[in-house]
């Protein structure tokens, strides 16, 4: 369990960085951290991340531009989201316009 306390840390870490109004992806925050093929892992990090909302886990969505899941439910994801400036269209975010890159 170790190792996933560590790869959870350093997930967190990384993601600090994305600021108020951009986004990432699962897949682009595994890549961050150096595990290329870690999308599912940084989805349960995220999922079980204790420092939200300093570690910005709704910030992170999928690679297709989908919202995604989100411990609090979507619907609080979405809202926390538009708050910071992201537009949204069909559960959607425009990862061009909004894509955060490390």
């Amino acid at each position: 369990m170790k190792n996933k306390k560590t790869f959870n840390s350093r997930c967190y870490e990384i993601l600090r960085k994305v600021p108020r109004g951009k986004i990432t992806t699962y897949k682009e925050l595994a890549k961050a951290i150096g595990v290329s093929r870690g999308a599912r892992a940084v989805g349960n990090a995220m999922n079980k991340n204790p420092y939200a909302p300093k570690v910005p886990c709704h910030r992170v969505i999928k690679s297709n531009g989908e919202i995604g899941g989100f411990a609090y439910g979507t619907k609080k994801k979405i809202e926390m989201l538009r708050k910071e400036g992201v537009e949204i269209i069909d559960r959607k975010v425009d990862l061009e316009r909004y894509g955060f890159e490390f």
